[in-house]
């Protein structure tokens, strides 16, 4: 059962003090999709009204706190976006676990989502299709577009899809086949950072 919970952003630690605590955490999500997007996160940066080095430096303190001794569990994401928008149980076979969401204004379809277990241990974080919001129409490869389309959205689309080791710890691969435009299969690999699509990598 979900619950709203009230969302003031905070300006939390991990940020330049005159950047609220979620502009921060966009600027995290964003760090990790230059190396394939550069042009994109530029506009994304103009949009937020930040600079690259700003950008540099909060992800240079975000990696800090993730790797500080007594780092873990949901706090570091607590910080930087405050209370979450919605907390709700949720079953994963025999697992129950817990799904808070945070809205993130680049993404308005989009929200921020961390599973976490027992003693608050997280599971996963990365974005997912906010509930009511239209999902992409995935019918060929062609329809794969950068920033387009979660994980979650291109296993159903082209199911069975195989997860695979991504290349850095923000990022997944799935193998699964899709039709070409004319509707010949053809075996990809997609690659997403934060649980967006960025690429082929097939």
């Amino acid at each position: 059962m979900s619950r709203t919970t009230d969302n003031d952003p905070p300006t939390g630690p991990g940020a330049p003090s005159d950047l609220p605590g979620p502009v921060a955490f966009q600027l995290v999500l964003l760090r990790r999709m230059a190396d394939h997007h550069p042009g994109m996160v530029e506009d994304a940066l103009r949009e937020l009204d930040v600079s690259r080095a700003e950008m540099r430096e909060v992800n240079r303190r975000w990696q800090a706190r993730m790797h500080a001794p007594r780092a873990g569990g949901v706090q570091p994401y607590r910080a930087l976006l405050g209370a979450p928008q919605t907390v709700a149980t949720r079953r994963l076979g025999d697992l129950t676990c817990e799904a808070l969401t945070w809205p993130v204004p680049l993404w308005p379809d989009l929200r921020f989502e961390v599973l976490t277990a027992a003693r608050g241990t997280v599971w996963n974080a990365w974005l997912v299709r906010a509930p009511g919001a239209p999902s992409p129409e995935l019918r060929t490869a062609a329809d794969l577009a950068p920033w387009s389309c979660t994980v979650d959205e291109v296993a159903r689309a082209f199911a069975p899809a195989r997860p695979m080791e991504g290349s850095a710890p923000t990022r997944w691969r799935l193998a699964c086949t899709a039709p070409d435009p004319d509707g010949a299969p053809q075996h990809i690999v997609t690659e997403f950072t934060w649980g967006l699509y960025q690429r082929r990598v097939d």
